[in-house]
């Protein structure tokens, strides 16, 4: 069985999937594992509150289960990292979520990192688990662009926000890496940090690095 790391969007948004499966090119390559992304259909168009974060775990580990067979490891594309722990119950395989992932990629980036999120009402949930995480003495702030899921699509308004709340994150919060609060946001990875001039994440690239390298060296077995 070849490898594969299958990569889900919580949300039902076929235009986010799109762009998250762009933003795999540079990780797939000759003798590499499939990285293949999937739409959750059950999902809400934008996993944008705690109650759309409860709503998918369950579904989100029905597919890891069903997927289990021909699957080498799997990430939850959606910066709650919603059903993290009831995925992991649902097999043995790797399972990253993308926002634990991002941060800890960030840590070996700078030493203060920010995050750049879709809404306003998205930031209590990430300081929760910022906190949780214990991250918070290397944590420089987190700034919303004020745009929910399905609106990021809008590439000229998008970029334009997130410039300016990149900028506001390394010149007044003292932020020496971002990460990217959101899956959706995949697509301006390379212009934001060409913009801003320090390191950026796309967490969900860096949940499929991570993937690859524990399939392959078996970590989960």
């Amino acid at each position: 069985m070849s490898e594969r790391i299958l990569v889900i969007n919580p949300n039902s948004t076929e235009a986010c999937t799109q762009g998250i499966d762009e933003a795999m090119a540079p990780l797939r390559m000759a003798g590499g594992p499939q990285i293949e992304c999937m739409t959750l259909k059950e999902g809400p168009a934008g996993v944008q509150s705690q109650a759309d974060v409860e709503r998918v775990v369950q579904p989100l580990a029905r597919t890891v289960a069903a997927r289990d067979n021909d699957c080498s490891a799997f990430v939850i594309a959606c910066f709650s990292d919603p059903g993290l722990h009831a995925c992991r119950e649902a097999t043995r395989k790797p399972v990253l979520g993308i926002a634990e992932s991002g941060i800890l990629t960030a840590l070996t980036l700078g030493q203060r990192f920010g995050v750049i999120s879709i809404l306003k009402t998205s930031i209590p949930r990430h300081l929760r688990y910022i906190g949780q995480m214990g991250m918070q003495a290397r944590f420089a702030g987190d700034r919303a662009v004020g745009l929910g899921v399905v609106e990021l699509t809008d590439e000229a308004r998008t970029l334009s926000r997130m410039i300016d709340a990149g900028t506001e994150l390394r010149d007044k919060d003292g932020a020496d890496v971002l990460v990217m609060g959101c899956a959706g946001m995949a697509r301006y990875r390379d212009r934001l940090q060409q913009a801003i001039g320090v390191p950026v994440v796309e967490p969900t690239q860096a949940a499929v690095a991570m993937a690859v390298g524990q399939a392959r060296l078996k970590w989960a077995a």
